[in-house]
């Protein structure tokens, strides 16, 4: 998975480690999603897609 870290300006604070945290978390998120049997590149985009989807896997919905 690609978050473009060839362009990323994160150089103050603890933004480079919370950005690694995210980075590290999102696939596992994905991957872990068992309410549709695709592969984690759709996932991925259907969370680009459908708000509702994405509030249902970072788990702010029930």
């Amino acid at each position: 998975m690609q978050f473009d870290e060839d362009h990323s300006t994160t150089r103050a604070g603890n933004a480079a480690e919370n950005l690694a945290r995210v980075r590290y978390m999102a696939p596992n998120l994905l991957k872990n999603d068992a309410s549709i049997e695709v592969g984690i590149k759709i996932k991925r985009q259907i969370a680009g897609w459908d708000h509702s989807h994405l509030l249902k896997l970072l788990g702010l919905t029930p």
